[in-house]
């Protein structure tokens, strides 16, 4: 009996604590009122799931408190000379506004004279990838949403190994939950030949933060190479990226190599890694490195780059922003591709309101999604787009994973960034942004390319889908943000 009073006692006084963080929350008014229903209704279901998939991580402590190591480490560094030089005013004045939204920390602000590879096929992104790493003489830092244990990603294993056992110094960080299947030993491999492997959600540091943590995924794709070459963009290391798909990426050398360093150090500090020097001692000028085998044409020099990332603990949400801001500011067009299209109100507000303004606004997704849920939810938002005026159309062939979009001959994103609300509010982010002409035509010839493999969809066609079809593919946008 008094084992039941007290149980009902802890229940009743959570029940009441959840509801007070959610009712003081900043976040969305509708999503308080669904939690609060949840927990009202089904009390102990509602509170693990509110703690597995509702805190508002930009308003909670938890993410503060776990990033914390890094902002210390940030704090006894004298980085300030070592900051890229900011070239806001090389910007058309029509973007500095983007420009200075977007640069939230000074290593995202942008910087001229970078040299950039635009990757869109996988074979290309493997065979650049592997001669880097083989030209890494100091260190090599990674960090990849998904790391494959087939032919592609153990290649990519065996060249960190043979580089650990060179004496490079690789830090390799693992976000643990994305590769779940992939079994352990596959890192101790790596451990024992000298690469250190840290795990991005670790429930041995601390079980409050790993179960807030849950839900959060390190969805990132970064390589820095002797503080002189990086990467970052939509391929992962696996043969779906190198073999099968089709995703674009980018290969920077220049100053920008600084803010993608600046990164990777705040996931690796914040996830328990360790670093064998000050954080001064990577910032260090490197020489610009051309790219390691012959171009394939799609090389551009003295760009204006500017590298942003987002993550749960910031404020607000700069890269959904950034989406909001370039349909906003758009005159022309904008053209955007993404495997995943589940748009937050205000991201799908600004799509229609471009749109309805009689700007060109187009939107490519894969014919077919990789994950059987995806494809419906992708088109439940088809029929208000189109509704608005804006353009669908779905690609066929090679899966297209791409994140990017283009707008008005000047401002280009190449990114991890999917058009759904995990990756604007939930996942580990990171976006190029390129200011320029000679940039955004390379990337707007690539959308253009795709769109010969791609169909229009019409409002007919979207009309005539069976009653079911469409009720699944409302029922399913409900749950879009836990896909």
């Amino acid at each position: 009996m008094l084992l039941h009073i007290l149980l009902s006692i802890v229940i009743t006084g959570s029940v009441l604590g959840a509801a007070l963080i959610i009712l003081l929350d900043d976040g969305e008014t509708g999503r308080k009122i669904a939690w609060l229903l949840i927990i009202g209704v089904f009390p102990v279901i509602g509170l693990v799931l509110y703690l597995l998939f509702g805190l508002n991580p930009r308003h909670h402590l938890f993410f503060e408190r776990r990033r914390r190591r890094f902002t210390d480490a940030v704090e006894a560094a004298d980085l300030g000379p070592l900051i890229p030089e900011e070239v806001s005013d090389g910007i058309d004045e029509r973007y500095r506004p983007l420009a200075r939204m977007l640069a939230r920390d000074p290593f995202e602000t942008p910087s001229g004279g970078n040299s950039i590879e635009l990757i869109t096929t996988g074979d290309r992104k493997y065979h650049l990838l592997l001669e880097d790493l083989a030209s890494a003489r100091e260190y090599i830092h990674i960090e990849y949403f998904h790391f494959g244990n087939d032919k592609g990603g153990r290649d990519i294993r065996d060249m960190l190994v043979r580089k650990a056992s060179e004496g490079v110094k690789v830090r390799f960080l693992n976000e643990n939950i994305g590769n779940f299947p992939i079994r352990p030993g596959y890192y101790d491999d790596m451990k024992k030949a000298g690469v250190d492997v840290v795990r991005f959600t670790n429930p041995r540091r601390h079980i409050i933060d790993f179960i807030t943590k849950l839900n959060y995924r390190n969805h990132r794709k970064i390589v820095v190479i002797d503080g002189r070459v990086g990467y970052t963009g939509g391929m992962n290391i696996n043969d779906k990226y190198f073999l099968r798909w089709r995703d674009t990426h980018l290969r920077i050398t220049g100053p920008a190599v600084c803010s993608l360093q600046y990164i990777f150090l705040e996931s690796w500090i914040t996830a328990g890694g360790d670093v064998d020097r000050p954080l001064s001692g990577f910032f260090s000028p490197r020489p610009v490195s051309p790219p390691a085998s012959e171009s394939a044409g799609q090389t551009l020099d003295g760009q204006t780059v500017q590298i942003v990332a987002d993550e749960p603990h910031s404020l607000h949400s700069t890269l959904q922003m950034s989406y909001e801001w370039a349909l906003y500011n758009a005159k022309d067009y904008c053209y955007l591709q993404t495997p995943y299209f589940a748009p937050p109100e205000p991201v799908l507000n600004a799509l229609k309101s471009a749109a309805l303004a009689g700007v060109d606004v187009r939107v490519m997704l894969p014919r077919e999604s990789d994950t059987p849920l995806m494809r419906p939810v992708n088109r439940s938002y088809y029929k208000e787009c189109l509704q608005a005026g804006v353009r669908i159309f779905e690609r066929s062939g090679k899966f297209i994973h791409s994140k990017t979009f283009v707008s008005d001959d000047y401002i280009s994103c190449i990114g991890t960034t999917n058009i759904d609300s995990r990756s604007f509010s939930i996942n580990y982010e990171d976006n190029a942004y390129v200011y320029g002409r000679d940039a955004a035509l390379m990337c707007r010839r690539v959308f253009m390319d795709d769109l010969g493999l791609s169909r229009e969809i019409k409002m007919p066609e979207v009309l005539a889908w069976p009653w079911y079809k469409t009720l699944g593919q409302r029922v399913l946008r409900l749950f879009a943000a836990l896909l």
